[in-house]
């Protein structure tokens, strides 16, 4: 087996994690997370300094086949009209395809015409989305969403209406859990501009819709592009009531509390190791904070793959988290990656150990 070695940097310290492996899957497996989290959180706009202005001819291509060239890239657009330029964006350090790039055409007929075709076609595993590309200012950055809260049985449907008369929606994701096809009551929301968000954010949040239970939460998610100054996952966690001071440390010896190293990654499927059960892959997460609640596990996780259930416990008679949580993950390969990533990281005042729960784990 031909060894290769990837680094992925998760832009400004933000989840950074290296691992090696024998297997192209395993690289298609981070490039999806790192992907979603850049079209969710308008993580290109750094590399659109560099790209044509003019939104009426310039298209963003996302979701592309890893091993996708500039000249393949190229030619499946011209095959719509004259192509300006075309450019793939690639790793600085590893040389890797992000699996995103952009698109210029000459004439913006031709543009709008390959958005129409070609959005939403297949391309081996992926379905690539191909859009206008947005020229970076502040006004659109951070107007990406998260709230939670929501209904169980709420649709993506229902939560584009809930928050469509405050501007135009640039997409939006409702979180769903695999096995039961419900909503797990989070949802994301970007609009075409931060004004629109702070809108919904002063109308909606803490308000109650129709199913909910109790009122939503609303607030800004968090943001690659903000990492110098707060953390992306503290970000969600009680936004307004409590901020924490400094960016999220990348540990040198974060792999120290892992029960696997990196190099293991490959061939691991059906391996009896511990946090094995007949319902997925239990991980135990170790001094979290007094305030920490599922929520914050959802987030953590849910980037890594599916996410089944999530646990903190807490004390019988205040009701705060006592330092310690549970998250189960259906497949391995991914619990093992958010172990890689996540273990070692600070959480506001905290460092979390995070590795797979085993017989001796607190109950």
């Amino acid at each position: 087996c031909e060894n290769r070695s990837a680094n992925f940097l998760y832009k400004k310290d933000v989840l950074a994690c290296c691992f090696h492996s024998c297997r192209l899957e395993k690289q298609e497996f981070l490039y999806i997370v790192l992907m979603e989290v850049y079209d969710m959180s308008n993580g290109y706009e750094d590399h659109m300094a560099d790209e044509p202005k003019d939104s009426k001819t310039n298209l963003i291509v996302n979701y592309l086949p890893q091993n996708m060239s500039q000249d393949e890239l190229r030619s499946l657009f011209s095959s719509i009209g004259e192509v300006e330029s075309a450019k793939l964006i690639r790793d600085k350090v590893a040389g890797h395809s992000l699996g995103y790039g952009f698109v210029n055409y000459l004439n913006p007929s031709d543009a709008e015409r390959a958005i129409s075709t070609l959005n939403g076609l297949r391309l081996q595993s992926k379905t690539i989305k191909v859009s206008y590309a947005r020229p970076s200012s502040d006004s659109i950055k951070d107007a990406n969403l998260y709230i939670s809260g929501l209904p169980k049985t709420i649709t993506q449907k229902d939560v584009e209406d809930m928050f469509a008369r405050y501007g135009r929606i640039i997409n939006s994701r409702v979180l769903v859990d695999q096995a039961s096809g419900l909503s797990r009551g989070v949802a994301f929301i970007r609009f075409d501009k931060r004004a629109e968000a702070e809108d919904a954010i002063k109308d909606l949040n803490g308000h109650k819709p129709p199913g909910a239970a109790e009122p939503i939460t609303v607030k800004f998610a968090a943001n690659p592009n903000q990492a110098r100054s707060t953390q992306i996952i503290s970000q969600i966690y009680h936004a307004q009531s409590r901020r924490f001071g400094g960016p999220v440390h990348h540990q040198a010896q974060r792999f120290r509390f892992s029960p696997m190293g990196v190099d293991h990654m490959s061939g691991i499927s059906g391996v009896n190791v511990p946090g094995n059960s007949t319902s997925g892959w239990c991980i135990f997460i170790y001094n979290l904070s007094q305030d920490a609640d599922e929520g914050i596990l959802w987030q953590m996780f849910g980037p890594f793959g599916a996410v089944t259930n999530v646990k903190v416990i807490r004390d019988f008679n205040t009701n705060k988290c006592k330092g310690f949580g549970f998250v189960t993950m259906t497949n391995y390969e991914e619990a093992a990656m958010a172990i890689a990533s996540l273990n070692g990281y600070r959480l506001g005042d905290k460092i979390l150990q995070v590795s797979f729960k085993t017989s001796k784990t607190h109950k």
